[in-house]
């Protein structure tokens, strides 16, 4: 029998409703893992600032709202609501509303022969025997609280699998929208990528809302790179200034992989990037590169962390925020260089830009060296705009709100040049922009 705390009774009610349909419909496989998960979600609770994890990031606003299931309602979404957050027609894009699958506003493209995008509900049903080896396998259920949730309700959300030797010239769109309602909501989108060894793909997921209203994104990706796979992942989060965005996302990768992860968040009242990278195989390459820009009380948190479990292996992280008003970033970066791991070259950099006296960044680089044959170097700075950029601006004509803007852009650009996908790129600069004084007059120029 299970110990409920007062504040996980709702989720257990939900978690019950979900393992009654699951029963009749979903894998036998995946029960148990559900009720361990479930378990060790009631055990550990919510985090709190006491732990070390989240010092610096209070859950309390998410741990005091009621949220309802989402439920399947999407009637209000349809392609013209969807149509702003698209950045490529010939994209293939897979559209999940409020946690569920969305067939009628999805397309697949022009893929090639063998890939495999759409519902996980439908994947668990048709595909299981493809799944079990990896659904649930990597994300950490036991250690991390939000995690041990989405995994305990497990219901839909998207599967991607590229077979081996298959190169994907497109991106695939991976859109979740959220509607919002008369109460709150939550919502636990699960996706599982798989690029087979030899295999070469790009992902964009981008999490969106139609209305500025309050609910919780609790999301969780698994990607695995096989052998010599190359993947080039981007995830843009643009939800409601009111919502709230808990996602973990883990890598892992095998030999010789390749893989870039951008992360780039905009929206949300209290978003939490939780990122781990596994580099499981020799020669391995992963960069993860992120940038946020944010205002008002919003509180982004970017937590990662490498671990380095084979030799010559290199990663780079390159992490940037733009803050104003009394807004608060946190990055905290460990690097996990295991004794084995000789020869890993790792590179970890974090920037921040405060626009504000009232904004605050708190980061925490950090190295956990094992093996004693590496390059590993970190750092992190914290600043504002220079006043000497603005004068030497000032004096070649350009007044001084545009050359802030021109300085806060420049900033931001380096991370959005990484982005490889041009149209997303095009549509991200643009954004960024839109949210500078007179950047719309710098478009053209830029």
């Amino acid at each position: 029998m299970i110990e409920v705390q007062k504040d996980s009774n709702p989720y257990l009610a939900q978690f019950e409703r979900v393992e009654k349909e699951a029963r009749e419909h979903g894998p036998s496989w995946l029960a148990p893992v559900r009720k361990a998960a479930i378990s060790r979600f009631i055990e550990m609770g919510f985090p709190t600032v006491r732990d070390e994890e989240w010092r610096f990031t209070n859950v309390a606003p998410i741990v005091n709202t009621l949220f309802a299931p989402a439920g399947a309602a999407r009637a209000e979404v349809d392609r013209k609501a969807t149509a702003p957050f698209r950045f490529d027609p010939a994209a293939a894009e897979l559209v999940v509303v409020n946690g569920r699958y969305a067939p009628e506003l999805s397309t697949s493209g022009s893929l090639p022969r063998g890939v495999t995008v759409g519902s996980l509900a439908t994947a668990l049903r048709e595909r299981a025997d493809l799944l079990q080896p990896h659904l649930s396998r990597y994300a950490d259920y036991h250690q991390h609280a939000f995690t041990a949730l989405n995994t305990a309700m497990i219901e839909d959300g998207l599967f991607v699998h590229v077979p081996r030797g298959t190169v994907v010239e497109g991106a695939i769109h991976l859109l979740f929208v959220s509607t919002g309602g008369d109460q709150p909501i939550v919502t636990h989108p699960r996706t599982l990528i798989l690029a087979d060894a030899n295999s070469q793909v790009t992902v964009v997921e981008s999490y969106v809302s139609v209305h500025d209203t309050q609910y919780f994104t609790n999301a969780v990706t698994e990607l695995v790179a096989g052998d010599n796979a190359v993947v080039d992942h981007v995830k843009v989060e643009r939800e409601s200034e009111q919502a709230f965005h808990i996602a973990t996302f883990h890598l892992q990768m095998h030999r010789s992989s390749n893989v870039s992860s951008h992360t780039v968040s905009l929206g949300g009242a209290l978003v939490r990037n939780d990122i781990c990278a596994m580099l499981d195989g020799e020669g391995c390459t992963c960069t993860l590169n992120g940038l946020y820009m944010i205002g008002g009380t919003q509180l982004v948190d970017n937590h990662l962390r490498i671990e380095h479990i084979k030799p010559h292996c290199d990663s780079r992280e390159f992490f940037k925020g733009i803050l104003t008003g009394s807004a608060k970033g946190i990055f905290s970066g460990r690097i996990v260089v295991h004794k084995d791991a000789q020869k890993t070259d790792a590179k970890q950099t974090n920037m921040s830009l405060l626009l504000s006296e009232e904004a605050r960044v708190e980061s925490r680089p950090q190295l956990e060296i094992l093996a004693n044959d590496v390059k590993c170097t970190h750092g992190a700075t914290v600043g504002q705009i220079s006043d000497e950029a603005i004068f030497y601006l000032r004096s070649r004509g350009i007044d001084k709100s545009a050359a802030r803007s021109l300085l806060v852009f420049t900033f931001a650009n380096e991370s959005l040049e990484r982005i490889r996908i041009q149209p997303l790129r095009t549509k991200l600069k643009q954004l960024l922009l839109e949210r500078l004084p007179q950047g719309r007059l710098l478009q053209d120029a830029i």
